[in-house]
Parts: C-alpha cells; sequence; structure tokens
C-alpha cells in the first residue's frame, strides 16, 4: 500500500526551522542545473571540503589505514584525496534524487543487471531486501532503481522537522513509502505483503541489536536488523551494487543469499558485511569513508579516531 505525504503543518515556519528551508531552498535550486555542470561545481565544492574539513578528513584517513593496510601510504594518500573530492558529488546527487524532475531523471545514463533476481523472488511471493551502503550516490540510485520496480526505503529521521517532512515528500514522489529505522513492525508487514524495501545498515548505530562483525577485517558495530527482518517476513535479502561509472551509474543486483537467514544473527551479520566490502572495494572512492564506521569499539579496544 503506497504511503501518502506526510501533510503540512504551519509550525514547520518557525524561525527555528529557516535555516533548513533555506538549505531546501539551494537543494532545490541545485536539482534545476544542469547534470554535467551541477557536478562540476560539485567536485569543485569537494575539492574546497577537502582542504577545510579537517576532522572528517581525518576520520576518512583513519578508515583508509583500517581498511587498506596493504596499500603504500602515496596509493592510500591518492584514494583519500579522490573520496574527498567525491563528497561535493555527492551533494549534486542528493539534489538530484531529491529534487531533480522525472524528465532529468530519465536522462541519467544507467545501466542495470541482475533485475531477474528480484522478479523470481516476487514472482515466488517473498518480500525483498536490497541491502546496499552508504556511497554517495545511494539515494540517487535508490531513485533509478525505482524506474523499473515500486520500492519502499528504510531511513534515520532528520532532527529538524522542517527537513525531515520535505526530503520524505520528496523521496514518496518515486518510493511506495518510507519507513523511520524504528518502524519494523510496519516494515516487516511490507515485506510480507510482497514489497521491495532497500536500505544499508552499513552505519555504527548504538543500541540492543549490535554485534560486532568484520568489516574489512576489523570488528564493526553492527545491526542485525537484516536477519531479523528477513526472519519475521520470509523475505529474501538481495546485495544491492551500485557505482558511477563512465558518466553514468551501474547497478547491479546479486542473487540471493542462500539459506538466510539462519540460527546464528551474529554469522548472517557478518555475511551482509562481507557483501558491502565486496561493494566498497568496487568502487572505493564512491563510498562514504567520512562516517565514523568503527567508533564503538569492542571492550577495552582502543579508540581509533
Amino acid at each position: 500500500m503506497r504511503q501518502t505525504a506526510p501533510p503540512f503543518r504551519y509550525a514547520l515556519l518557525a524561525p527555528r526551522h529557516w535555516p533548513a528551508w533555506i538549505g531546501l531552498g539551494f537543494i532545490a535550486l541545485a536539482a534545476k542545473v544542469p547534470r554535467r555542470l551541477l557536478f562540476g561545481v560539485g567536485r569543485g565544492l569537494g575539492w574546497l571540503a577537502a582542504r577545510i574539513m579537517r576532522e572528517r578528513r581525518h576520520v576518512a584517513a583513519c578508515n583508509l589505514a583500517l581498511c587498506f593496510p596493504e596499500l603504500e601510504d602515496r596509493k592510500r594518500a591518492a584514494l583519500l584525496e579522490e573520496n574527498l573530492r567525491d563528497s561535493g558529488t555527492m551533494l549534486a546527487e542528493f539534489a538530484l534524487a531529491w529534487m531533480g524532475s522525472v524528465r532529468a531523471i530519465e536522462r541519467i545514463p544507467v545501466t542495470f543487471e541482475g533485475l531477474h533476481h528480484l522478479e523470481a523472488a516476487r514472482a515466488a511471493g517473498h518480500g525483498v531486501l536490497l541491502v546496499g551502503a552508504h556511497f554517495s550516490h545511494l539515494e540517487l540510485c535508490s531513485r533509478l532503481v525505482s524506474q523499473r520496480i515500486a520500492i519502499a526505503g528504510m531511513y534515520r529521521e532528520h532532527a529538524d522537522a522542517a527537513f525531515e517532512w520535505a526530503i520524505k515528500r520528496a523521496r514518496l514522489r518515486y518510493a511506495d513509502a518510507m519507513f523511520a529505522k524504528d518502524e519494523l513492525r510496519q516494515t516487516v508487514r511490507y515485506l510480507k505483503s510482497g514489497g521491495t524495501v532497500w536500505y544499508a545498515p552499513d552505519q555504527d548505530m548504538r543500541g540492543k541489536d549490535v554485534v560486532f562483525a568484520p568489516f574489512f577485517g576489523v570488528p564493526a558495530a553492527t545491526i542485525t536488523a537484516t536477519h531479523h527482518l528477513a526472519r519475521l517476513s520470509g523475505a529474501k535479502v538481495i546485495p544491492f551494487f551500485h557505482r558511477r561509472d563512465d558518466g553514468g551509474y551501474a547497478i547491479r543486483l546479486e542473487a540471493p543469499l542462500g539459506d538466510f537467514p539462519s540460527a546464528n544473527a551474529v554469522a548472517d551479520t557478518a555475511r551482509v558485511n562481507a557483501s558491502i566490502e565486496r561493494m566498497v572495494r568496487e568502487a572505493p572512492t564512491q563510498y562514504l569513508w567520512m562516517h565514523k564506521r568503527f567508533k564503538t569499539r569492542p571492550r577495552g579496544a582502543a579508540d581509533v579516531y
């Protein structure tokens, strides 16, 4: 069942929300700029951000050192620089995903591979969990996928109510539904009805349903939601690969994870992390290395940041 857009409330016009409205205005304007020009501006902003966002640069550098210890310092430094520049392109991609017109989205070159895996799962009466990762183009590629199939998404609510209202409304222009991370019952119901949900379980979220599972060989606090959602709904779990490629995007759906879920939530979570690691290795410069992925550490382990 398709969700309706959230109703507007006049309280969202309060002065405390004005910064959010200004930001949304810039996003809406950016979405109207021709894509090549927009991405060029984004790359320029990324170059600037690489030089002024010292804390985020430090976080990204620490993550790369942990995940690619085999690289020479020179090669790892080049990877860091390219990744930070990519952060500007991410802003352009978010603008297009949220506010881009249908015509603008249709003009984006995109190739699809493996859609038959999803179609087969749905034909067999299963819901589908499209498990992706926090690449700069996660939102845009999800909208590109929505041109072919009806999907819903899971997300973390924004702290500002006006921004939350506007972005959820924008997402519901192309998504069947948007479920907040604590709306598990609604998500399970949607999956049981044969729906498809995309989400990215690769960020450090503290809570009771978190275990340590390897990510690039490093213990990473990871939510076990993939295991539980599959167990409760009977949904198939399909890795959702996407990368920016040759002026457009390449999207690939792999075969569903076999024998998933098992009786072991930790082992299942490790399998999900292994799939995400393979995604990252295919396009390491496009991953969100600025996130403190290893902020939560096992008892007695040293802080990495």
